[in-house]
């Protein structure tokens, strides 16, 4: 890890709804979900913060938002509008580095260890930068900043909404040592649940593990466990980012016996994934479909099908003859898509997908999302 770089993960707060808030002012201080419509199985992109407050969150069914909060105002999103609002904020960017990495319309990673502004201080940089989008475009951004991305995009969301939290390359190791493992990437419940019942809660365990047992445990993803809990990440700010695929999967605590309970696991992965396309409509477009199964002997296959579609009752089919080649248990389900460049509409709501690699050299690894 090199303790001389200057990272910032800026990811603004609640951006659709933010945006629409900004907009329409009787939102302000009304839970506010935009999304899907309930009556086409849509899902949340984004709630502001009273929503939150009813347990609302992003990739849930709308018609749950609605249920637990029945006077939710629900909004379909205007994705001309976030792309200009977000236009707006990646420009103030430019101000202070070209070395910046769009994850999304929202968020992104900036290196500024060689930026003059501010007297070269990554810490007022940020407060410059979050200042500028409040009074320019309207909405509030938080900040995270620290030697490497890994650990800004963690502390981007240690002080929101509209806040920044700084950890310095001697604060590095202390900051990882205390993490719980579920704030690691590619760590969701099923990870956590596993890492939980070896003992290990916190980063400062999972030290205890070297990398041949995580391995073993975790495969490839054990690596990339290894060097995430020591705080090691020596990817650069990548400039030229061209997405190829997006997906989700999950590896389940329990084979899913047959065809019928792998189709009962479609539906969830199908809404998460629909949330994640969303931000990157503006950009890509589909250009196939495809689904993944291992089955509980490691064997895997995918099938794909050319389609810009990316409706439930296509992963439906692509299960139902991906499970065929084996008819025996399953232990991961993936679902995806293959995109190529140039913007395209959709009726669902969607979002993005995270690829993390660790290592300097390009060898991309796609997380699950459990």
């Amino acid at each position: 890890m090199s303790d001389s770089r200057k990272i910032i993960h800026c990811d603004c707060d609640c951006f659709y709804a933010s945006i629409e808030a900004r907009d329409n002012p009787a939102l302000i201080g009304k839970p506010v979900a935009v999304g899907g419509r309930p009556e086409q199985r849509g899902v949340v992109a984004t709630c502001n913060y009273e929503a939150r407050r009813f347990g609302i969150h992003s990739a849930m069914p709308m018609s749950t938002a609605l249920r637990k909060c029945p006077q939710l105002i629900v909004i379909h999103p205007r994705m001309d509008k976030y792309r200009e609002a977000s236009d707006a904020v990646h420009q103030i960017f430019r101000d202070y580095t070209e070395l910046i990495e769009p994850l999304s319309l929202d968020e992104a990673y900036l290196d500024v260890t060689l930026a003059t502004a501010c007297h070269g201080s990554a810490t007022l940089i940020a407060q410059e930068i979050r200042q500028r989008v409040r009074e320019t475009v309207g909405i509030t951004l938080s900040a995270g900043i620290a030697p490497n991305k890994f650990i800004a995009k963690i502390a981007s969301d240690w002080n929101k909404p509209d806040g920044q939290f700084v950890v310095k390359p001697h604060e590095v190791d202390a900051f990882v040592r205390a993490l719980p493992v579920k704030k690691l990437f590619g760590v969701g419940k099923v990870t956590a649940a596993r890492l939980n019942d070896m003992g290990i809660e916190t980063c400062e365990h999972l030290r205890s593990l070297d990398e041949a047992a995580l391995t073993e445990h975790f495969g490839s993803f054990g690596l990339s466990l290894y060097r995430l809990c020591r705080g090691i990440d020596e990817r650069p700010v990548n400039t030229d980012r061209t997405r190829k695929s997006l997906s989700v999967e999950n590896t389940y605590a329990v084979d899913l016996p047959t065809l019928e309970d792998c189709l009962a696991k479609l539906p969830d992965l199908h809404q998460q994934m629909e949330v994640r396309l969303a931000r990157v409509l503006g950009e890509y477009r589909v250009s196939k479909k495809y689904l993944k199964l291992k089955f509980n002997d490691f064997v895997s296959t995918t099938i794909e099908a050319m389609s810009p579609a990316t409706e439930l009752e296509g992963y439906i089919l692509l299960c139902r003859e991906a499970h065929a080649r084996g008819n025996r248990p399953v232990r991961l389900i993936g679902m995806g898509v293959r995109l190529e460049r140039g913007g395209g509409q959709s009726d669902g709501v969607q979002e993005q997908d995270a690829a993390y690699d660790l290592q300097p050299r390009h060898r991309q690894m796609v997380l699950p999302l459990e």
